[in-house]
C-alpha cells in the first residue's frame, strides 16, 4: 500500500462545499453523493462528496487523492452511508485488490476525468492497462454493497 496523498487546495474545498451543498439538498451534481463514515478515533460522522461508479454490475468508490481521511475511516469501519437529500443508503465496503483495479480506474476516468483527471498525473482512460496497473496502488478503491 502506498502513502500517496494529494492535499486539497482552497479551490478544491470550495468546489467540494458546493457539490456537497447541492447533494445534501437532493440535487446531486453529475450523480454525486455525500459519503458519511464514522471517524476511526472519534466515532463521529464525517462527510465528503464522492462520485460512486458502477462497473460490471457492482458499485465502487475511488479515492483520486489517495490515502484520504475518508479512506482511512472506511478501512476501519468497513461501512458507511451514501446520502442524497434526506435519503441515506447504508452500505458495507470491501477494498479492491490492486490487481483488480484497472477496469475500475479506466471507467472512473471515463466518467469523471473532467473533475479528477489532474490527480492522475497524465494517465487517462485511453492509457494502456499496464500503466493503469502501475498507478493502481496509489488509488484506493472500495466495492460497496447495500445493507
Amino acid at each position: 500500500m502506498t502513502s500517496r496523498f494529494i492535499e486539497p487546495t482552497g479551490a478544491d474545498a470550495v468546489f467540494n462545499g458546493v457539490v456537497g451543498f447541492f447533494t445534501r439538498l437532493g440535487l446531486p451534481v453529475a450523480g454525486s453523493r455525500v459519503l458519511a463514515v464514522r471517524g476511526r478515533s472519534s466515532g463521529e460522522w464525517r462527510t465528503t462528496p464522492v462520485n460512486p461508479l458502477r462497473v460490471g454490475g457492482q458499485r465502487h468508490l475511488v479515492a483520486p487523492r489517495g490515502q484520504t481521511q475518508w479512506v482511512r475511516n472506511l478501512r476501519v469501519s468497513g461501512a458507511g452511508e451514501l446520502r442524497k437529500g434526506r435519503r441515506a443508503e447504508s452500505f458495507t465496503a470491501i477494498e479492491v485488490a490492486d490487481a483488480d483495479k484497472t477496469p475500475i480506474l479506466r471507467a472512473y476516468l471515463k466518467a469523471w476525468a473532467w473533475e479528477v483527471g489532474r490527480f492522475f498525473d497524465g494517465v487517462d482512460a485511453s492509457s494502456p492497462d499496464e500503466r493503469l496497473a502501475e498507478i493502481a496502488p496509489g488509488f484506493p478503491v472500495f466495492r460497496i454493497e447495500a445493507e
